[in-house]
């Protein structure tokens, strides 16, 4: 366990020198003034130290006139003596696995100089996961995209630790909140809808943070993204019309054949998703119901469950009259190809009027989950 208390120590006489008194020579009372006392944390020969503990090197009676922080390749560690030069404090984070060398020298108010020396040992992780980030940097995301921060396999079993290294800055006030909404995944999304044109920053500092199990995490991560214009679709699966709002105003309405309501397998799902990628051309092929090699237009995915909005043109006399699509939202092409122009991935897509509701089982389900609940997801909770 990496030493965390700065303590005075007694220095061996084999890591401390003292050198003179005065330079006059002085009196009784210069001859016995004790020596600077310097003190070091972590302490000489501690080991395991965590890699995010600043080293410290302080003194008592005295005042520092050099301190050297080196690394096993004797490269100097980032730090600076304070302004009264009673201590020193690094300013970078060190490396998993390494032995750290200092040298601190101090001296009385008599001019009597004292030197010290040590070294300590830093932790080797089991294992350093490296975990990924999303949105990327400079992305402009609609106003639904969650932050999605994943895992290897199994996550972080200490997710409040997790939690407690992330950071979501905004320059507009937004309340929200983070989710575990796996074992190996943690989203931020906002109460409500992002407001639009919002700048978001995101950094996670992982390096260092004990996962638990003998896991750290390998690196830190930071993202800075845009809310784009807020665009939400609403479909009502029993009116056969797709609709289009821009900041709350209706833009487009698109007839549409949803899925087929008489099959709970096939049915366009109750829900609120997002929109999750773009393909001018999708691969629609589904052996289960014996058609394969099916490609469709401007395909918009909104859900992991395998729904999608294009276009279908084989399907041109249902559409706007009646739903019999297989779980799709279908679109006569130019209506397809203006939305797929349209859409920003996080676009909000809101459907009702469905006999099922969308499983909470496959990515993006943020917003099918009451705030409530979403809040009582979090590891700090």
């Amino acid at each position: 366990m990496a030493a965390t208390l700065v303590a005075t120590i007694t220095l061996l006489a084999s890591c401390t020198s003292d050198e003179g008194g005065s330079p006059s020579g002085g009196g009784p009372m210069q001859k016995n003034a004790a020596a600077a006392k310097i003190a070091f944390a972590p302490q000489d020969g501690a080991k395991d130290v965590a890699v995010t503990e600043p080293v410290k090197i302080s003194v008592a009676g005295g005042e520092l006139t050099e301190a050297t922080v080196t690394n096993a390749e004797g490269q100097p560690v980032n730090g600076a003596i304070a302004e009264d030069k009673k201590s020193w404090a690094s300013g970078e984070v060190l490396g998993y696995g390494k032995t750290y060398s200092y040298t601190a020298t101090a001296k009385n108010a008599q001019g009597k100089v004292t030197t010290s020396k040590g070294s300590f040992t830093t932790l080797t992780p089991a294992s350093t996961p490296r975990a990924t980030i999303n949105p990327g940097d400079n992305a402009s995301v609609g106003v639904g995209m969650p932050i999605s921060i994943k895992f290897p396999e199994g996550g972080p079993q200490d997710k409040a630790a997790v939690e407690k290294a992330l950071q979501v800055q905004t320059s507009q006030p937004v309340e929200g909140s983070w989710a575990w909404v796996s074992k190996s995944q943690v989203d931020w999304r906002p109460k409500e809808y992002w407001p639009a044109n919002t700048q978001v920053t995101v950094n996670a500092k992982l390096y260092g943070v004990a996962y638990g199990g003998g896991a750290y995490g390998k690196s830190d991560l930071s993202t800075n993204f845009t809310i784009g214009r807020n665009q939400v679709v609403k479909i009502n699966t029993p009116d056969h019309v797709m609709n289009v709002y821009r900041d709350g105003g209706l833009v487009a309405s698109y007839p549409s054949s949803n899925g087929l309501d008489g099959d709970p397998d096939r049915t366009t799902p109750n829900g609120t998703v997002i929109v999750m990628s773009k393909e001018p051309i999708g691969d629609f092929s589904n052996p289960k119901y014996g058609y394969t090699n099916v490609k469709k237009k401007w395909a918009v995915r909104i859900s992991n469950h395998g729904e999608f909005i294009h276009e279908n043109e084989e399907n041109h006399a249902n559409i706007g009259k009646k739903n019999s699509s297989h779980g799709c939202v279908n679109l006569l092409e130019p209506d397809a190809k203006a939305y797929f122009d349209s859409a920003l991935i996080g676009d909000p897509v809101e459907i009702s009027g469905s006999v099922a509701n969308f499983p909470t089982t496959s990515d993006v389900f943020d917003w099918l989950i009451s705030w409530d609940q979403w809040k009582s997801m979090s590891a700090l909770s």
